[in-house]
């Protein structure tokens, strides 16, 4: 699953860190996830995009 995380976290000057806090997951997983290594569950999913201020399909692509 391709997602544009990396993108809209720098156009609302977020490091990693910044969101994996506000998501109540470590900075790993948000790297794991921007490169394609891991899948979120929905509920993370959700949360990503809340902090983002987008909709899930929004940041999160179907190949």
């Amino acid at each position: 699953m391709d997602n544009r995380i990396k993108e809209l976290r720098a156009r609302l000057n977020l490091t990693q860190e910044d969101l994996a806090k506000k998501t109540n997951v470590r900075r790993e997983t948000i790297l794991f996830i921007e490169k394609g290594k891991y899948n979120p569950s929905l509920k993370l999913a959700h949360e990503i995009a809340k902090v983002l201020g987008k909709k899930i399909e929004e940041v999160f692509l179907l190949k």
